[in-house]
Parts: C-alpha cells; sequence; structure tokens
C-alpha cells in the first residue's frame, strides 16, 4: 500500500503547513509491526487515516470512507444483495479486516459484514497494503485494514449526532460517551440507523441484475472500559452488541452480533511489555417469514482467541514475539443436515527490527499456523527496509501471505434453490501469495506568503503472485440431475501495478491531493460479474479549511473518484466518475453542520450489474453534530491544567 500521507488541511492563522505535516508524521502507528512506531519509521507501507479524515471525507461507514480514500478499492453486490470487496484484483477474504487489532467472526459471500464496522467511535483507521500473514496470519493475503478505537482522558465528553441522507431516507443516529474517574476511562458508543427500500431498475429491466437497493435497520451498541492499576499495568475490557434488518420482499433477513474480550499490559521496565489477552466473537444469521424464524436458513459463528505477546527493545534491536489460539465454530444451513464443524488454529511468530544506522530500518519476521481440521501448516515471512535520504524515503519490502481453507469450503453440501449443487472439499491446500513492493517518497515544505505549504509525494509500485487459490470448478457429473460444483484450488494468478499519491496544503487553509491506481492481472484470472478488476482508479480531492475565531469555522471540499472499464469479459459497469461537493460548519462551540451533495454532476448507470454504482442520481444529506469538548471548552482546559499541575 502507498504511503499516502494526507497533511493536515486545517491550517489555523499560527499554525504553519509544515507543523501539521510533521505532526501526523510522527502519529504513532501498531498495524504494520505490530508494536507502536511513528508514521515516519515504518519500514513497512503504512497509510493512516485520522480522526480529522474521517470527519472531513464526511464518511458514513468503512465502505464510504475506504472508496473515497483509496483507488484501486470497490465494493459491489454479490447473489442475495451481501456486499463484496474487489481490492487490486483480489476478493474480500484476501483482506484482514480488524477492530483494536481483533478479528472478526461471521462471513457473507466471503467477506465479513462490513455494516459492523461503523465510524462512530474510531478514532484511527490504519491500512497495510500488501501481504501480512507473518504478522497477523489468515486472511493477510493482500491487506490489512484495522480500525482503532478514539479514547479521551477528559474528565467528560458527550457528543450527539443526527444525519438524514435523501437515498433511501436514511437516518442516521448516535451518541458517544467518555468518562475518566481516576485509574478508570469508560467510553460507550451507541449508532442507530433506518433506511427505505430503494428502486433502481424497472422490475422488467431483465438485463440489470439488481433491482432494488433493500432497506433496515442497523443498532450497534460498544463499551470500552480502561482500568490503570498501575503506572505500568493497565487492563482494557470491551463489550459490543449489533443487530441488522434487511427488508426482502417476501421475508426480513436477521443479522445479530455478540462479542467481548478482555486484555492485559504490563511494562516491567521501559522498552519492554508484556501483552495478554482474550476475546470471543459470535455472529448469527437468521431469516424470518411473516415475523417467525423459519430455521433454514440459521447459521452461526464463534470464535474464541487467546493471545499473547511480548515487545523489548536492546541497542539497536526491538523484538516481538507471540503466539495465538483460536478456537472457530461454524453451524450453517450450508451444510448437511444443518450441522456444525470446528478448527482449532495455533501459531507462533517473532519479528526482529533492526536500525544499524541512524538512515537504515529493517524488518524481518516469520511466522509458523497450523490448523487442525485441514492438518496443515503455513510458514510466511516478511523482509522490508527502510532507507532515509532527506527528503527522501526509500522504503522496499518483500511479505508472504497465505489464507487456510475455511470450515465452509471443505464441508460445504448445499443445494441453491435447484439451479446447483455446492459441495466443499477437505483436501484444498492453503492459498498463498508473495507480495514484492517498493517505493519512493518525499515530503517538504515551500516558501512564500501566496502559495508557500507543505507536500508529500509518493510513488510505490507492487508485484503479487497469488498461487493455489480457492474457487469452484464444474463437478465431473450431475447430482440428481442437477449441475454441480466443487471448491478446488486453481494455477497461479499475478497482480502488478503503481500507486501515485500527491497532496499540497497551502498555509492560509487550501489543499489539494490526488491519488491513481494502475493494475495489471496475468496468468489464470477468473471472470467475477461481482468485483471485477479495473485497470485504472483515481480518487481527488480540492478543500478549504479556516478557523476564524472561538466560535466559527468552516471546511469545504468537491471531491471524486474515476473508475475505468472492468477487464474482463463479464457483464460489468461501465467506467464513470462521481463528485462529492461537503460543507461542513462549526457555528457555535460544539455545534457543528454538515451537509453533502453527493453525485454532483447526477450519474446513473444505464444497466444495473452487480459491480454498479447504487444511486438513482443526485443525492444529499444533511446533519447536525454537538460536541461537548467544546460546549465546555473552558471547564475542560482548566481540568487539563490541573490535572498536569498534578502530575509535574
Amino acid at each position: 500500500m502507498t504511503l499516502l500521507l494526507l497533511l493536515a488541511t486545517c491550517v489555523l492563522p499560527d499554525i504553519p503547513a509544515d507543523t501539521c505535516r510533521d505532526a501526523l508524521l510522527d502519529e504513532v502507528v501498531v498495524t504494520a509491526t505490530r508494536t507502536p512506531r511513528s508514521l515516519k519509521d515504518v519500514p513497512v507501507l503504512t497509510r493512516l487515516i485520522t480522526e480529522a479524515d474521517i470527519g472531513k471525507a464526511d464518511a458514513t461507514d468503512i465502505r464510504d470512507l475506504l472508496t473515497q480514500e483509496i483507488p484501486g478499492l470497490e465494493f459491489g453486490y454479490a447473489m442475495g444483495q451481501e456486499t463484496t470487496l474487489s481490492i487490486n484484483g483480489f476478493g474480500g477474504n484476501s483482506v484482514l479486516f480488524l477492530v483494536d487489532s481483533e478479528r472478526l467472526a461471521g462471513e457473507t459471500i466471503d467477506n465479513i459484514d462490513y455494516s459492523r464496522l461503523n465510524l462512530k467511535n474510531i478514532g484511527r483507521v490504519e491500512i497495510v497494503k500488501g501481504a501480512a500473514s507473518s504478522v497477523y496470519g489468515a486472511n493477510a493475503v493482500c491487506g490489512v485494514v484495522n480500525l482503532i478505537t478514539k479514547e479521551s482522558a477528559l474528565p467528560w465528553e458527550l457528543t450527539l449526532d443526527s444525519r438524514y441522507d435523501s437515498f433511501g431516507h436514511t437516518w442516521r443516529s448516535g451518541a458517544d460517551l467518555n468518562l475518566s474517574r481516576g485509574r478508570w476511562t469508560s467510553h460507550t458508543s451507541l449508532q442507530h440507523s433506518s433506511a427505505e427500500t430503494v428502486r433502481l431498475a424497472d422490475a422488467f429491466d431483465t438485463e440489470s441484475m439488481i433491482h432494488e437497493v433493500y432497506g433496515g435497520t442497523v443498532l450497534d451498541l460498544k463499551e470500552r472500559l480502561t482500568f490503570r492499576a498501575a503506572d505500568n499495568l493497565r487492563f482494557i475490557a470491551r463489550g459490543g452488541c449489533f443487530g441488522r434488518t434487511s427488508n426482502r420482499p417476501n421475508h426480513v433477513d436477521r443479522y445479530t452480533d455478540y462479542s467481548a474480550g478482555i486484555r492485559g499490559i504490563w511494562i516491567p521496565s521501559p522498552g519492554h511489555s508484556l501483552e495478554i489477552s482474550y476475546s470471543y466473537d459470535r455472529y448469527d444469521k437468521a431469516r424470518l417469514v411473516s415475523g417467525k424464524r423459519t430455521h433454514d436458513h440459521d447459521y452461526s459463528n464463534r470464535q474464541h482467541i487467546a493471545h499473547v505477546m511480548y515487545s523489548g527493545s536492546r541497542g539497536a534491536f526491538d523484538l516481538t514475539a507471540g503466539t495465538d489460539y483460536m478456537h472457530d465454530f461454524l453451524a450453517s444451513y450450508q451444510f448437511a443436515d444443518n450441522s456444525a464443524h470446528r478448527q482449532t488454529t495455533f501459531d507462533a511468530y517473532a519479528q526482529l527490527d533492526w536500525k544499524p544506522l541512524e538512515w537504515l530500518d529493517m524488518v524481518l519476521g516469520v511466522r509458523d499456523d497450523y490448523f487442525s481440521a485441514s492438518r496443515l501448516n503455513a510458514l510466511t515471512a516478511r523482509l522490508a527496509a527502510l532507507v532515509k535520504l532527506r527528503p527522501l524515503s526509500l522504503r522496499a519490502s518483500y511479505a508472504g501471505g497465505f489464507r487456510a481453507p475455511s470450515l465452509k469450503e471443505m464441508y460445504m453440501c448445499f443445494d441453491m434453490a435447484g439451479i446447483q449443487m455446492i459441495y466443499g472439499n477437505p483436501d484444498l491446500k492453503p492459498e498463498r501469495s508473495h507480495n514484492f513492493n517498493l517505493s519512493l517518497e518525499r515530503n517538504g515544505n515551500v516558501s512564500g506568503n501566496i502559495a508557500g505549504g507543505a507536500y508529500s509525494v509518493a510513488v510505490s509500485c507492487f508485484h503479487t503472485y497469488y498461487d493455489s487459490r480457492i474457487t469452484t470448478a464444474e463437478y465431473p457429473e450431475a447430482v440428481d440431475g442437477q449441475p454441480a460444483a466443487i471448491y478446488t484450488n486453481e494455477r497461479s494468478v499475478s497482480a502488478t501495478g503503481v500507486d501515485v499519491n500527491a497532496r499540497y496544503a497551502f498555509r492560509w487553509g487550501f489543499g489539494v491531493s490526488a491519488s491513481y491506481n494502475f493494475l495489471h492481472l496475468a496468468g489464470n484470472t477468473v471472470d467475477s460479474s461481482f468485483s471485477p478488476p479495473r485497470p485504472h482508479s483515481a480518487t481527488w480531492r480540492i478543500d478549504f479549511d479556516r478557523r476564524f475565531n472561538d466560535n466559527y469555522a468552516i471546511y469545504a471540499a468537491i471531491s471524486g473518484r474515476y473508475l475505468s472499464e472492468p477487464d474482463c469479459t463479464c457483464k460489468s459497469d461501465q467506467a464513470y466518475s462521481i463528485w462529492k461537493l461537503t460543507l461542513q460548519q462549526r457555528i457555535w462551540r460544539g455545534i457543528s453542520l454538515n451537509l453533502a451533495i453527493d453525485n454532483l454532476f447526477n450519474y446513473r448507470p444505464e444497466v444495473y450489474y452487480w459491480n454498479s454504482l447504487p444511486t438513482t442520481g443526485i443525492s444529499c444529506s444533511i446533519g447536525i453534530s454537538i460536541n461537548t469538548d467544546h460546549l465546555f471548552k473552558k471547564r475542560q482546559a482548566e481540568y487539563k491544567s490541573s490535572k498536569n499541575g498534578k502530575n509535574q
């Protein structure tokens, strides 16, 4: 993944642009190496989307945010209107999504339920593009997306927000409550949304694959509790419940999730830490007809994960080592007789970070995973280097990735409504990838009263060789008179491409950014109508951010993205571009008003394929947010001052 350093566009009269740039470079990230490192010192390409970036993107969920920020990434639909993901030619099951570095249970058409990843309580999003299995294990074949929960040290802080979107008459409302008392800190997040079904195409339109976007409701509640037992010991407990309904023509699909976990972090001495954690996640699906559960679409995935990790520094060396245990249980209507299957995974990993010179940093990592159901081992490695030749930074890396066959792919026995039988294969091999990446980045400042500011330019070249991809193939003979398919491993495919990212932030509030992705696939590629790869894609933004006084600030932006025609023979959407206008105003202390016009030039597909943009034309949204941190800014500042005085 290209290191796109989004410079802070909030340039205040007394804060120069280079200060904003340096502040971002000093941001601490954890995903690439699993230990805290400043962004400028991470040898592995890492993209950081800050809380401020999330707000300026005016994103309603993780799908909206990623498509605005990352070219080469596209969300679409599959049969049953489940969300699919394509990133540089690979599907959603090749990208590992994490929340606070923890895995998520459940899948929908080889993707997780992205509706669970709301941005209400997220402080930042860290993205590693490229294989990362030596650090995170299975499914990190071509990338990792880690959502990090935000924290607050204020005695109390309450944020309320509500938003209306004309597309589907969607209402999203939520609340964030932070409390800090002594050694205890609590963060509670609640979000509710509801949407009506939107008709896209006429029911008699036989060419369109999607005729309507189903409406429904989402309720998401999360709690994070931190206890600092001592200066060098803290415990973090978390819990959450999630519910989603999807209103289909003749039934309602219901999705629920319950999660919990506890983590202890002990720092026995400077430069050394020990982390122990346990997490539980249960994701269920069910179908209701006339309000009654049918039990013919029951699905339950439960995961228990235990984790131990040690980090230590000595001289020019940093060592990270750990082990994980995961028990995976899956009961599914897609198994014979609605049965259940289990799998246990063990792993051990180690990573050495060596900084022999001020301008050279190298990382070497290795990991071994064992899967009980398939009785397979997967050994992966990573080698990365960072060379600082100011004002240039050069990064080069090799990383291995793998994805073990899932329980569904090994044991599936499913009749697709008499259309086709699909069978699992217990003899599947793990998918494997080899990713090579080379990037060059330059950051700097330009003097001058008018054109002065800070800039960042990054160019990244990547090549991924992907072997033993798990897919379905035609069964040798019909079963009970109907066609059949079986999961199997196919031959290799490779993806080669270039990412280019540029950003310029003027001292007086204007900012310009653009990103471009080129992708070329070769080998035994698969023409998928769900998420076909696009050779060219781009995103851009022109914005203005200024705070005039304590009570009034404005942010305005016009942004867009372009996707070329997919490189496949399947029926899919043509090339298109989409534009968005955003206006955000802080009108009085903590009260903010947001207005957005999406699909500014009224684009609408002629035919709605699985990967078409689900739009009926221009849509508008308006929202209000109230933040008590600004409403009671003087009181909070006095608290911070008194607390700092006591600490000193």
